[in-house]
């Protein structure tokens, strides 16, 4: 007899963007300018919008001024306005909801909500899409604009990882209210350590990794991506030679098996740079791979490459434990 599964739900396409918090504003903004590569689409009052050369949308990231480092929201784009709709009723069925928000910049009406552990989202429809001035036009007619000439220019945002003090909690809650589908996941015995989800074929939009002092709505690192694993070895030696901390330098994981750098933005937000999509999913019965925390060193954080540093499994923003030596910058 044939198993009946779970219908699924194809009502969430993808991550929309993500707001920063820093309390350097100027200097965060610097570091995605001048090393990255993004551009400042334009700043309204503590908030600056900035994009990456392929992204479609206006804007991918925002950077707020706040007294410490952080996670400002993440937003995600429905598949439909009536995906929209019933996105919202299972959010409000489920007790996390904030309510509509209309007067935000660069999209159409967004429903706030947080995750379990406190983290803040919204789910759109209508967004502004990037309207490129003729000079700055590619003649490669699937890209949003001209490579840019300064720095090492990431392409596109790629994903968000946060720090939960439950990430079974807070990923199931996505799973069952949004559609998201578990990928790949650490666990302790029978205790959750991370997950990776997504609602594509990447291995994950979305990540949730244990805070171990049990702190919530924490940040663990936002993700840009380059699709070229060499681009991170030229990353690597502009933010080293600029001054700025590279926590990982270019690795590959063994969870997801792409091809990965980590370095601190001033402020102390963790940012991502990756080398390729790692692998990508298109069965629909895919089973979620499971990891025991025993074997992740030296095999699942990395693959090839150096062990992870202790900073990568305890290190967050806004920062609530003393942040470890190896993590500080010189």
């Amino acid at each position: 007899m044939t198993k009946l599964h779970k219908e699924p739900i194809f009502d969430v396409a993808q991550i929309a963007h993500v707001e920063m918090l820093s309390n350097t504003p100027k200097e965060t903004i610097a570091f995605f300018t001048d090393m990255l590569g993004m551009e400042v689409v334009e700043t309204i009052n503590n908030q600056t919008y900035l994009r990456a050369y392929e992204d479609n949308y206006k804007y991918s990231l925002i950077i707020t001024e706040s007294e410490e480092p952080g996670l400002g929201h993440v937003a995600w784009r429905t598949t439909s306005p009536q995906a929209l709709e019933r996105r919202v009723k299972a959010v409000e069925a489920s007790g996390y909801g904030i309510g509509w928000s209309n007067d935000q910049h660069g999209h159409g009406p967004a429903y706030q909500f947080t995750t379990p552990d406190g983290h803040k989202m919204e789910i759109l429809w209508e967004v502004d899409y990037f309207d490129c001035p003729v000079e700055a036009q590619s003649k490669l007619l699937s890209r949003s604009q001209k490579r840019p000439l300064k720095g090492v220019p990431v392409r596109r945002l790629d994903h968000i990882n946060l720090m939960s003090s439950n990430p079974a909690a807070d990923s199931g809650f996505l799973i069952d209210v949004l559609g998201f589908k578990l990928r790949e996941q650490i666990v302790d015995n029978d205790h959750v350590i991370g997950t990776w989800i997504s609602v594509s074929n990447l291995v994950h939009e979305i990540a949730f990794m244990q805070e171990p002092t049990g702190a919530k709505g924490k940040l663990h690192h936002v993700c840009y991506w380059y699709g070229v694993p060499q681009n991170l070895y030229d990353a690597a030696d502009v933010l080293k030679d600029h001054g700025h901390f590279i926590e990982i330098p270019p690795n590959k994981h063994g969870v997801s098996q792409a091809f990965c750098m980590y370095a601190y933005e001033p402020s102390g937000n963790r940012v991502e740079l990756f080398g390729d999509a790692g692998y990508l999913i298109f069965d629909p019965d895919w089973k979620p791979i499971t990891w025991q925390m025993k074997d992740v060193p030296g095999n699942g954080d990395t693959w090839i490459g150096a062990v992870f540093p202790e900073s990568f499994w305890t290190y967050g923003t806004p920062v609530t434990a003393p942040v470890p030596l190896e993590a500080v910058a010189e």
